[in-house]
């Protein structure tokens, strides 16, 4: 019995390790009666969306993989022409996407990014609510430019530098890290008293970039804590750092073998239990402020660009969705979301004593909290004073927003009805023209010598007109499978457009006429909500789209109305560390379980939720007119009914 129990337990083993390729096989196979039995084009269009879906949902092949099915599945059914597919893989979105990114591989190049972070967090202060806020304003704003996963990867090491000298500092101090300590006037002099007292650690943060979709940024921490006697406390202990990835992701993870203390803690890691809960408050509250920032512009996240596209592809006559619109209505909800958010993370971790975490006053601040106070300071320093790179790529950043928000504003003339021909400048074509520039202009300032430069690149010296970028920066943030990814997207999109399975589905949805809007967006909010939860984002959106279109379409209900808080909602799966690389980052960090997650997620997620229906219910009514079915999507109608 014994020995057929293990046999049927080995082949479960084996049946488990191989169950990415039965999916990838015997999806196919299971669901090819449908075209088969009822071939019509609704028929096998439906195959390619479903066998699509399956591959994106179970993620048994890569996603840009994955995104390539409809791009033999739909000739080979007669769908869809190969030249006709293969049209659907590059759009506008894709020069826009292009564009940025050569804005963001200068950010990180020159270390703006880190110049940003850094001196936001030193206005914040180190008392653990305002150090918190702090590291969420500036990962807002960063992620209003650059992806929500490279923004994740670029601050954590910041922020973890500063939790690991939190936890240096404790096991040093002992149990006296509550003690509160009166300011000295004179810096430097309590600068000296407490080197005296502590040995010195040095953080250094050490960045290794791969050239995968998510940027690998591993914090290398070398610090040994030696013998540290106070108010009756010995530790002796070596601080190891144990550093291994999984091919895509950071983990870290951190060993005190050797710390004795008089009470015996389940977290040995952490002095105490308070140090444990700034970690875990300030860990979440990255990934989080990711995940608002991406929502704030069009570029910020994949999903808006998915949304951007197929709105644009789907209703040609509605010129109701560019960056300055997108903006005015997603701003505020970022505001309010993020002042929700670090409320809820404030209450859930540190408690709800406001005034002892956010106060400036320098009377009450511990001497940790100094100390953590002068290791930002110091990292700051350690960038220098700022560098004419760092001076260009600044005003190229502020460029493109104006020349974006100024190019149709909608309440007076943008600077594209300079031109006679209306409709030919997207705003792909600033961000492609500027993100050119950057390989033009040359990193070192012009008439001044290599001695003067304030260039800090060991390129740019060796070769006095090298440019701000190269094509090797640029390849090695450009998020290739992503670009697939909604390219496969336009293809189901358009498939679903000339097959006529969008009306198909639209007709089905009828029973639900007698629902009102409110209802209608709530329900589509919560069931995105729930599904990206355990799928990637731009994968739900991609077969929700149009569905949802469909169901605007049959309900007369302006497509805007929940097309935009559904794009929103399906960025908040924020539960799990599998529901955005932002999360997978942050939890491999060690600081947070998935029960944290969840129960900090599931706050966060009802916030989001919350603030979208507010927002589309008030100030959205007005700006994209949505109390009346629109024009364009009646012109929409009566030619897909046709």
């Amino acid at each position: 019995m014994r020995l057929e129990a293990a046999a049927r337990m080995d082949v479960f083993r084996k049946l488990w390790a191989a169950r990415k390729l039965i999916v990838v096989v015997f999806i196919p196979l299971f669901l090819l009666p449908l075209p088969l039995i009822h071939p019509t084009s609704e028929a096998c269009c439906a195959y390619v969306l479903m066998v699509t879906a399956v591959y994106w949902v179970s993620e048994a092949v890569p996603l840009g993989a994955a995104a390539l099915v409809p791009a033999f599945l739909y000739p080979l059914f007669g769908v869809l022409k190969s030249s006709e597919v293969a049209a659907e893989y590059c759009k506008d979105t894709t020069l826009l996407l292009m564009g940025v990114i050569c804005l963001a591989a200068s950010i990180e190049k020159w270390n703006l990014h880190k110049r940003i972070a850094l001196r936001m967090v030193m206005i914040a202060g180190a008392k653990p609510g305002m150090l918190v806020l702090g590291f969420m304003c500036c990962t807002v704003f960063l992620s209003m430019w650059l992806s929500n996963t490279s923004t994740t990867a670029m601050v954590m090491p910041i922020a973890e530098a500063v939790l690991q000298q939190l936890i240096c500092t404790g096991l040093a101090d002992g149990h006296t890290d509550s003690e509160t300590v009166e300011a000295p006037e004179d810096d430097s002099a309590a600068s000296e008293k407490e080197e005296d007292n502590l040995d010195k650690n040095q953080l250094e943060l050490l960045y290794h970039n791969n050239s995968s979709v998510c940027f690998k940024q591993e914090l290398t921490t070398l610090s040994e804590v030696q013998c540290c006697k106070g108010n009756g406390v010995e530790a002796t202990s070596n601080l190891t750092y144990i550093r291994h990835t999984n091919g895509l992701l950071p983990q870290v993870a951190i060993e005190f073998p050797n710390v004795k203390r008089i009470k015996a803690r389940r977290d040995s890691q952490y002095p105490t239990k308070r140090d444990h809960m700034i970690c875990k408050c300030l860990s979440l509250s990255i990934t989080y402020a990711a995940t608002i920032g991406g929502l704030i512009t069009i570029t910020g996240t994949s999903t808006n660009l998915i949304f951007a596209e197929q709105f644009n592809n789907r209703y040609p006559d509605a010129k109701v969705i560019n960056f300055g619109t997108w903006f005015i209505f997603s701003f505020p909800i970022a505001i309010i979301m993020l002042v929700l958010t670090w409320l809820w993370l404030h209450f859930l971790f540190l408690g709800c004593n406001f005034r002892e975490t956010c106060s400036w006053s320098k009377k009450r601040k511990t001497r940790r909290e100094m100390l953590s106070e002068k290791r930002i300071h110091e990292e700051y320093a350690k960038l220098g004073p700022i560098s004419y790179p760092e001076v260009v790529t600044g005003v190229f950043f502020i460029l493109m927003t104006l020349l974006w928000f100024t190019r149709e504003p909608g309440f007076v003339p943008g600077w594209t009805s300079l031109f006679e021909k209306k409709g030919y400048r997207t705003d792909a074509t600033v961000s492609v023209l500027l993100g050119f520039l950057l390989f033009l202009i040359p990193a070192r300032r012009p008439f001044s010598s290599s001695s003067s430069s304030s260039c800090r690149n060991t390129e740019a010296e060796s070769d006095p007109m090298a440019p701000m970028i190269t094509w090797k920066d640029f390849q090695k943030l450009m998020p290739w499978e992503i670009v697939i990814l909604v390219g496969g997207g336009y293809a189901l999109a358009a498939g679903c457009k000339v097959s006529g399975l969008s009306v198909w589905i639209g007709r089905q949805l009828e029973p639900m006429s007698g629902l009102p809007p409110w209802a209608v967006t709530l329900l589509a909010c919560l069931l995105v909500s729930a599904v990206t939860e355990f799928a990637s984002n731009p994968a739900t959106l991609t077969v929700f789209l149009p569905i949802l279109s469909a169901l605007s379409e049959t309900l007369r209900i302006n497509p805007l109305h929940t097309l935009i808080p559904s794009t929103m909602c399906v960025s908040f799966g924020v539960m799990l560390p599998v529901g955005n690389p932002p999360n997978a980052i942050v939890f491999s960090y060690g600081h947070v379980k998935i029960s944290d997650m969840v129960k900090a997620g599931f706050g966060v997620n009802l916030i989001g939720v919350v603030v979208v229906m507010l927002a589309i219910s008030t100030w959205g009514v007005p700006l994209f007119n949505l109390n009346e079915f629109p024009g364009w999507a009646v012109a929409r109608n009566v030619t897909g009914g046709l």
